[in-house]
């Protein structure tokens, strides 16, 4: 009986196909928009996700921050790297502690240039940031240590400067000085605040210091960033580095801090947190298409039951039960809906695949969330189409046969 019915329902959308196409629009329109807002919503999470990632594993980063002089002005303290050293010794869970300085240069080679940023770096920053080359070397410890006039390039200035060209052995010209290139780094792509990660030049820190930045002050690091071991819980490392720093800066009690620390595991889970919260609102605002989907069902399988009466009424005569017609127009308005909830899945794919691509996001299309709308779709169905099914049902034979 039940595979009878399914061949009437299929037998009566054949012969009213644009009818029926118009009352799966709803159920297209509001599967394709949850899908596709998931999809989206996903791929941005993943997208951040990575980016924040790409700093570096387990990373704390701190910063100076700005107070106020008892005058009113602004000033903002640096860091020594005697103060590097101390949270070097004294912080639990340290992998590695990486200062560094930066500033925006010109760099020059021959006659294309441009304007990108320079920075001082020691030997642990490429281990804290899990930056690897793409070609050429790293620094040697002698030229950490001497101040050699050595750079390695991001993949962004490499081609601002250099093109296709292999830029290793050459000489760039860095403010006012020459600089040897003898790396380029693997390409990072656009950082988690927008900004080009691969436009960059690594040198010494002494390096920096004596060619680029020119200032002969014990205050030269602008920032420290800090590899914790994998075991490390970095919320308890976060508390014990800013007593540290306290410590060593001299701040009393009640007395704001000069710095600041971010931990870039916090800074993943409160985004991803965040996004996932908002990915399913923009879902569920989207599923309301659903429901205007399931209305438009009802109505049109009420304009079915009326056209269809004397059939009805025929059906009933000659005995069919209220439960067989029942059941008859119940699956024919899941069949609709769950075919709408079909052609919405698969044009959903291929509209998050398109978005996806010019977004520049992961695209991310998890079947699960395909099966559920596909099921919700279909539940659309059983619940919009109960109202129409069971008014047939319950005709007069006898009144639908006369009726006209």
């Amino acid at each position: 009986m039940i595979l009878n019915a399914f061949f009437l329902a299929f037998k009566q959308i054949r012969k009213n196909y644009l009818r029926a196409f118009l009352t799966m629009l709803g159920i297209i329109i509001g599967v394709g928009s949850v899908i596709v807002m998931l999809a989206l919503g996903n791929g941005a999470t993943q997208k951040i996700t990575s980016e924040i990632s790409s700093l570096g594993s387990n990373l704390l980063i701190v910063f100076p921050a700005r107070n106020l002089n008892n005058d009113g002005k602004s000033k903002k303290r640096n860091f020594t790297m005697q103060e590097v050293d101390t949270i070097r010794s004294r912080l639990p869970g340290v992998r590695a502690v990486a200062p560094f300085s930066s500033t925006s240069v010109i760099a020059q080679y021959f006659s294309s240039n441009t304007q990108t940023q320079a920075n001082g770096i020691t030997k642990d920053y490429f281990e804290v940031t899990l930056w690897d080359l793409s070609s050429g070397r790293s620094f040697r410890d002698i030229e950490y240590t001497s101040g050699a006039s050595v750079c390695i390039l991001g993949e962004s200035v490499k081609k601002a400067l250099f093109g296709d060209e292999n830029p290793l052995g050459a000489q760039i010209k860095v403010v006012k000085n020459m600089c040897e290139v003898i790396g380029v780094l693997e390409a990072k792509g656009q950082g988690a605040m927008g900004n080009d990660q691969d436009d960059a030049i690594f040198m010494p820190f002494k390096t920096f210091q004596r060619n680029v930045s020119g200032k002969n002050t014990l205050f030269n690091v602008n920032r420290i960033m800090i590899s914790l071991n994998d075991d490390t819980d970095s919320t308890e490392a976060t508390n014990n580095l800013k007593q540290i720093l306290r410590d060593i800066r001299d701040i009393k009690a009640g007395q704001r801090d000069n710095f600041e620390i971010m931990d870039t595991k916090e800074i993943e889970k409160m985004v991803s947190s965040t996004t996932s919260v908002l990915t399913l609102f923009l879902g569920a605002i989207a599923g309301v298409s659903l429901i205007v989907g399931g209305i438009g069902i009802m109505n049109i399988m009420l304009v079915s039951v009326t056209e269809r009466t004397r059939e009805i009424g025929t059906r009933l005569a000659i005995g069919a039960l209220e439960g067989e017609v029942l059941l008859q127009f119940l699956i024919e308005a899941v069949v609709v809906s769950s075919l709408g909830g079909i052609i919405g899945i698969f044009l959903a794919f291929f509209v998050a695949l398109g978005a996806s691509h010019l977004m520049n996001i992961p695209f991310v299309f998890h079947i699960d969330v395909a099966v559920f709308a596909f099921l919700f779709s279909a539940l659309i169905g059983v619940i919009f189409g109960y109202l129409p099914a069971r008014r047939a049902s319950r005709l007069n034979p006898i009144e639908a046969l006369r009726y006209e």
